[in-house]
């Protein structure tokens, strides 16, 4: 059966927020502790010792990495505890008349609010975003507003998590009368009709009788389309109205095309504009189809997409837009098309790159139900808050153009009737999870669904009510049909993470289900790291319960190593590009993050799994995903050419556009390689001599593109170079430094110390190297280089001016670039 008709009329937008005069950033001027006490949040604590600071801030990252932290090496081996921020701050523009609000975008973990020493509330779950009144409590003068944030029962988290307010915070006020938060759902076809779902507060004493304007502005800002309508809001009553508008001649959102409109919802009364609520959104249908997968305005395409969890490598937690940014441009660039929010609730800011860029998302909730996979994650307060956080995440999110699909839960223990991780460390737990348990029929004696299939259905209720225009699914680990979560028959999309061998029966084992691979691959690579002989394949662990040791602490760069209970990334991406009932897949990972860094433990403190590194190096299989997922010619020969006279090396090549390839050793051919039907790259095993290796395609036999690789010499100079040299002022800088020889060619063994250091409109925030075991910390001025090269971080000030970056080396020539921030 199609889901055509079901998903075609979907609500299309970004973020949805108040208009900019009423919600103002509320970042800066913080002052924070690490410690803990209950007097702090009076305002008449003495806070003059505290460290002064601006969100989003995330302690955990500035810390040393330590076996003894409490999170282990899953956590990224790095501290927690709590800690408390306060802010003191004036409305020099109060009035009793008016309603302040303060909204979180997201602090981990177990935050509790106070303004003026009165609690506002209280959330554990640091993924969601939340709001809080201010009016009852609030003055013109000498607020303090305290946040307490509790981090410390760890391990809670089988990722990285941070600590602290890690995303944005604001201030909001409005009058009386408002758009609700979060109040608006716009639903939008193809030809041009849109139905917006409107919630009006009303928090005064009165009715009021207003007008309701809705305006749809083009992206030029020009109107398009307008409606009025008259309203009676009681108090304390939301008044919840549809209206119904058309738009002649629409631009359609698309991955290539990504156009939005903007819903202004105005408040009109005596004349002038009590409120104020913008919604951008656009036009696109879509539907997933059980033979031939999915479908994007009319068009079958693969999603191409990835996992991704939500650190920014060296920057920890602490949201950053130019961070984010560069991680999906890079991933744009090897033709990933889809992003999953692993394995819970995003950043704002995410979303709305995926609406501008162009990427489809799957939207997700949980990684744990009931059953814990950690001794103190979510599961100690899911019962008490899995309706608000899930209703929560549909209401903030469901106006994104970019969000295709929503999952209630990542490979929770609910599949099965027994499947307990309690008594497992995490790394254990993470290992288990794809090992498979138990499964008992799906109903209890008296012939009632069972629990967790009943549990699906509700989950899945929730977001139908809220959202009933977009498909559901889960990542389950569990492919057998009598999965409790497939059993309750609440699921659109089948989604399955890994099992390969078993996608093949998906047809017969969920007849008319639309099917994808919600978390696929897990192959495990360091960048610059090569294991041979490339043609053997090496699982680590063998098994789950097996230990694996390598005194390298480091994973093959050839696709030639992969998660005992994976696969490689050419296999399969074999499966998915030849079988077109799947719907596509999430590699699983875009990008290296910190913890779970399988399939070591410490002093490993980061993953394997990304096809990007740590520190935002493409690793060598980033090619073949853009030789196959793009149209932009690829010719990508590896490893480097540096290795002992007579060795023998496997030299491996990405291309496309090309029929053949041929490798020259100082210039003696070694063969012309075609590629093997299902297979993705080409091989020469060949002896190393000093000097040259080359590759040359062609099409037709006419050469189009080469490749050519030079024996570096010894270390010579360190060579800066620059992603984007002119940024916004707050913005950041991301600066390669390179060891290489005198002829500028990057020495692939070089591990000097490098030292760096700032002058003028700047700082340093981070540095790393990509290398997953490295104890250095992010928060320096220093760092190795790692197969040649590392990466530093520069903040610019919130002015424009220039800053100068200057790295040094011992017995290396130092360089040094200039870098800019403009308005």
């Amino acid at each position: 059966m199609k889901l055509k008709s079901i998903f075609l009329f979907v609500a299309l937008s970004f973020t949805v927020t108040a208009s900019a005069a009423d919600r103002k950033l509320f970042d800066n001027h913080w002052l924070f502790a690490l410690q803990d006490s209950v007097t702090m949040s009076s305002p008449n604590f003495n806070d003059n010792a505290w460290r002064r600071l601006s969100l989003p801030h995330d302690w955990s990252i500035e810390g040393d990495f330590q076996a003894t932290n409490p999170s282990g090496a899953t956590g990224g081996a790095l501290p927690g505890g709590i800690a408390w921020y306060r802010k003191h701050f004036d409305v020099p523009s109060y009035d009793r008349n008016k309603h302040y609000f303060i909204d979180f975008d997201g602090v981990y973990m177990n935050a509790s609010v106070y303004l003026n020493g009165h609690l506002l509330g209280t959330r554990p779950y640091g993924f969601i975003s939340y709001r809080y009144e201010l009016t009852p409590y609030l003055k013109a003068k000498d607020n303090v507003m305290a946040v307490r944030v509790d981090n410390s029962e760890q391990p809670n988290c089988r990722w990285y998590s941070g600590s602290g307010i890690y995303r944005h915070v604001y201030l909001v006020t409005t009058n009386a009368l408002h758009v609700a938060h979060w109040g608006t759902f716009v639903r939008a076809t193809t030809d041009g009709k849109v139905c917006a779902e409107i919630k009006i507060d009303n928090q005064g004493s009165r009715s009021e009788t207003v007008t309701v304007r809705n305006t749809v502005l083009n992206s030029a800002q020009k109107v398009v389309s307008t409606v009025l309508r008259k309203l009676t809001v009681n108090p304390n009553k939301p008044a919840v109205f549809e209206e119904n508008m058309l738009v002649d001649k629409t631009e359609l959102w698309s991955i290539e095309s990504p156009y939005r409109y903007v819903l202004r919802t105005e408040i009109v009364q005596g004349g002038g504009v009590l409120d104020r609520y913008d919604t951008p959104f656009g036009f696109r249908s879509f539907h997933f189809d059980a033979q031939t997968g999915f479908w994007l305005n009319g068009k079958n395409l693969k999603i191409n997409g990835v996992c991704n969890h939500h650190d920014l490598g060296c920057l920890g937690a602490a949201v950053h837009r130019d961070a984010i940014y560069r991680q999906l441009r890079l991933l744009k660039d090897m033709g990933c098309n889809a992003i999953r929010c692993s394995h819970n609730p995003p950043a704002p800011e995410l979303l709305e790159l995926c609406d501008s860029m162009g990427f489809i998302v799957m939207d997700e909730s949980f990684d744990m139900w009931h059953r814990k996979k950690t001794k103190y994650d979510y599961s100690h307060y899911f019962d008490q808050w899995f309706e608000r956080d899930l209703s929560d995440l549909v209401k903030r999110d469901r106006n994104h153009p970019s969000i295709m699909i929503w999952s209630i839960g990542n490979e929770v223990l609910e599949q099965w009737n027994s499947a307990d991780a309690d008594q497992l460390s995490p790394e254990e737990a993470n290992l288990i999870l794809n090992a498979g348990h138990a499964i008992t029929p799906n109903s209890t004696d008296d012939g009632k669904m069972n629990v967790n299939s009943q549990l699906t259905k509700r989950l899945v209720d929730i977001i139908k009510q809220l959202d009933p225009t977009r498909p559901v699914t889960a990542g389950c680990n569990e492919p057998s049909p009598e999965n409790l979560l497939f059993k309750s028959n609440a699921l659109d999309l089948i989604g399955y993470n890994y099992h390969i061998k078993n996608i093949k029966d998906v047809p017969k084992n969920f007849p008319g289900k639309p099917f994808i691979m919600t978390e696929s691959v897990s192959a495990l690579q360091t960048r610059g790291f090569y294991m041979m002989p490339s043609d053997s394949v090496y699982k680590a662990p063998e098994e789950w319960w097996l230990p694996y040791s390598n005194p390298t602490f480091m994973c093959s760069a050839y696709d030639n190593m992969h998660a005992s209970w994976s696969s490689t990334h050419e296999s399969t991406w074999n499966v998915v590009k030849n079988n077109h009932f799947v719907s596509g897949q999430f590699v699983w990972t875009g990008w290296d993050y910190l913890g779970e860094p399988t399939p070591y433990g410490f002093p490993a403190r980061s993953s394997y799994f990304g096809i990007i590194d740590l520190a935002g190096f493409p690793k060598d299989i980033y090619y073949m995903y853009q030789s196959e997922w793009t149209q932009k010619p690829v010719l990508h020969l590896f490893p480097h050419w540096n290795w002992l006279p007579g060795q023998q090396i496997d030299m491996w090549c990405y291309f496309n556009h090309a029929d053949a390839v041929e490798l020259f050793v100082n210039g003696k051919s070694q063969g012309l390689k075609q590629k093997e039907p299902n297979e993705f790259h080409v091989k020469w095993r060949v002896n190393y001599e000093p000097g040259s290796v080359k590759v040359v395609a062609y099409e037709h036999g006419k050469a189009v593109r080469e490749e050519e690789i030079h024996t570096a010499g010894a270390p010579d100079h360190i060579r800066l170079t620059v992603e984007h040299g002119i940024c916004k002022p707050g913005g950041l800088a991301f600066v390669e430094a390179e060891v290489v020889d005198k002829d500028g060619r990057r020495c692939p063994w070089a591990e000097h110390q490098l030292y760096f250091e700032t002058e003028g409109n700047g700082e340093i925030v981070g540095v790393d190297n990509g290398c997953q075991t490295s104890m250095e910390r992010f928060k320096d001025t220093k760092r190795k280089a790692f197969f040649g090269r590392c990466m530093v971080v520069v903040k610019m000030n919130t002015h424009e001016g220039k800053v100068q970056l200057k790295a040094r080396g011992i017995d290396l020539k130092s360089d040094t670039v200039l870098l800019e921030s403009k308005k």
